[in-house]
C-alpha cells in the first residue's frame, strides 16, 4: 500500500469517526433537551465527543501538511536551454 492509499484510508476513517461522533453528540444533546439526562450527568460524555472531533481536526491538518510537503517535492526544477548552456559554459571556462 503506497502513501497515497494510506492517506485516503486515513481520511476515510477520520470522516467515518467524525460522523459517528457527531451523531452520538446529537443524540446526547436531544436526551439533555428532553430531560432524559442532565448536563451535569452527561457533560463529561459530551466533552469526550468534542475532544474526539478536535483530535480528528488535528489529524486532518497533519494529513494536509503531509500532502503539501509531498507536492513541494514534486515541483519541476528542470533547466531551460539557456540555463543549461550557461552551466556548460561556466564548466568549460573553469577547466
Amino acid at each position: 500500500m503506497d502513501s497515497e492509499e494510506l492517506i485516503e484510508e486515513a481520511l476515510k476513517n477520520i470522516r467515518e469517526d467524525r460522523q459517528e461522533t457527531a451523531d452520538l453528540l446529537k443524540e446526547l444533546k436531544t436526551e439533555i433537551q428532553s430531560g432524559d439526562t442532565t448536563h451535569s450527568r452527561s457533560g463529561v460524555v459530551a466533552a469526550k465527543y468534542l475532544e474526539t472531533l478536535q483530535r480528528s481536526n488535528e489529524q486532518m491538518v497533519k494529513i494536509v501538511g503531509i500532502i503539501n510537503k509531498n507536492k513541494e517535492k514534486e515541483i519541476d526544477v528542470s533547466l531551460s536551454s539557456d540555463e543549461k548552456e550557461n552551466i556548460f559554459e561556466a564548466i568549460r571556462e573553469a577547466v
